[in-house]
């Protein structure tokens, strides 16, 4: 059986979750469930980030052990992915004992294979990041995820990791395909980057207990960083679910996390001898409103917020269907509002209400089959759209699968117009009736198959009301707003 192994990045536990969280864990939900459709061997891997200083920090601000503190904070994740219908397979904490054991055992072999060594580190360091800064990350002095914030000056002897010896490494592996950097334009800023040399990394820390100890020097913790990259891995060593699924064949993320996952990533792994992850897939940012989301400006927007006012399957839909993964995008609520009413209420849900209505009144002998393909092959158009949604899925163009799936349900509401089912009725022209009503029966099986992974709960609906003994009018997918 064919094996996928998807990655979400561990989430810091600093945060909260918020939509930009949720996208890149419904972007792996959606493709672990397509996967899962096509009978593979699936698994897949989220989680938190717990370790460092700023954790450390939080902690005693809370007034709290590091460890309670991070618990309390994990739990906000796992309910908001439980909220979310989110099928994980194994959810990945960087406290986890099994976790630790894995990264010195890692980092003891990449020390071995000499490509650690001990110097001083002395430059700025963002602490809102936990990142270790150069010029050129800088803007206007500052780094640019934190422009309040001063980075600090700092200096302290660590370990290096010698990431300057994998520049051609890297770019042989990339010019090989050895592993892929989507979308494209985030692979050339890579590689020019890469091309401009790297250079050594600080590994280490001082005067961090809340992380895990160097293993050959007790006297430092592992950079916050490193630990957490290693979960993709460690994942797979001591979860019933992970093992022998390395290397992973996707890790997803929002693009500021990019470098870490494909340059050090793949680096730490050449020098512990270790396969490199088959893609690394990167998303834009999410405005809101046209504005940076922030805690300050109060715009920030919790996904448990969208499905108490949604629902979980519409809060899955709007959520996918609004921003390309290869662009950054602009939501807001009046936006998510407009397009439950357009797509889902007005659209799909009108759309299945009215085909099970007729079927209930014209029908009444319907047996169930799975869509045919018969009747897909002989429409060219449907033949394409069929084909469109498949490429767009497996080319995370996820909205636009989500819009070709709208547009033909669409095409039904506007056939029922034009032909007049009733009014054929009328005429005793039954026949032609039901040839009409299996023709739009197939096209939402079809449909409720390719929107599955999308809205699991939505699909099931769709097919077991069609698999009833009878059928009768459906109630509402999706009431309207004014309504709920």
């Amino acid at each position: 059986m064919t094996k996928y192994f998807v990655t979400t990045p561990i989430y810091y536990v600093n945060d909260k979750p918020h939509l930009g969280h949720a996208y890149t864990t419904l972007c792996a939900d959606v493709l672990a469930r397509w996967h899962k459709q096509k009978e593979e061997e699936v698994f897949f891997l989220t989680g938190t980030d717990e370790h460092g200083a700023k954790v450390q920090e939080s902690a005693i601000q809370a007034d709290l052990e590091p460890l309670v503190f991070a618990n309390q904070n994990a739990e906000q994740f796992k309910n908001a992915w439980s909220n979310l219908n989110i099928s994980y397979d194994y959810f990945i904490r960087t406290s986890d004992s099994n976790h630790e054991s894995v990264v010195k055992e890692l980092l003891q072999k990449i020390f071995d294979n000499g490509y650690i060594y001990q110097d001083k580190y002395e430059g700025l360091y963002c602490v809102g990041c936990e990142k270790f800064l150069q010029e050129d990350d800088l803007v206007n002095g500052k780094c640019p995820l934190h422009p309040n914030a001063e980075p600090i000056q700092q200096k302290e002897t660590n370990y290096f990791f010698k990431l300057s010896a994998f520049s051609d490494k890297l770019l042989q592996a990339l010019d090989n395909k050895d592993y892929i950097i989507v979308p494209e334009t985030r692979k050339n800023e890579v590689v020019g980057k890469i091309i401009k040399g790297l250079q050594d990394i600080s590994i280490s820390r001082v005067g961090v207990s809340w992380g895990v100890a160097v293993p050959w020097d007790k006297s430092q913790t592992i950079y916050v960083w490193v630990d957490a990259l290693i979960n993709y891995y460690s994942a797979t060593k001591f979860t019933h679910q992970g093992k022998g699924f390395w290397p992973a064949n996707l890790h997803l993320m929002a693009k500021d996390i990019l470098w870490f996952h494909a340059v050090i990533w793949p680096a730490l792994l050449m020098a512990a001898d270790l396969p490199l992850p088959g893609t690394i897939a990167a998303h834009g940012f999410f405005t809101i409103d046209g504005q940076k989301m922030s805690k300050s400006l109060g715009n920030v927007i919790d996904p448990n917020d969208l499905v108490k006012e949604f629902g979980v399957e519409a809060a899955r839909y709007l959520i996918m269907a609004e921003v390309p993964f290869v662009s950054d995008g602009d939501v807001s609520l009046s936006r998510f509002r407009q397009r439950y009413q357009s797509d889902l209420a007005n659209g799909l849900g009108n759309t299945f209400s009215r085909v099970t209505n007729m079927m209930e009144r014209y029908f009444s002998d319907y047996k169930f089959e799975p869509y045919s393909e018969e009747i897909i092959n002989k429409n060219l158009n449907l033949s394409l759209t069929k084909e469109k949604i498949i490429n767009s899925i497996n080319n995370f163009r996820f909205n636009d699968a989500l819009d070709y799936i709208m547009t033909e349900t669409r095409r039904i509401d506007r056939e029922i117009e034009e032909r007049k089912p009733w009014q054929l009725a009328k005429e005793s022209k039954l026949l032609d009736v039901k040839l009409l009503l299996s023709n739009w029966v197939s096209i939402l099986i079809m449909i409720s198959g390719l929107l599955e992974p999308f809205m699991p709960e939505t699909s099931k609906k769709i097919i077991n009301v069609f698999k009833a003994e009878k059928i009768v009018k459906s109630e509402p997918l999706f009431p309207r707003l004014d309504k709920k």
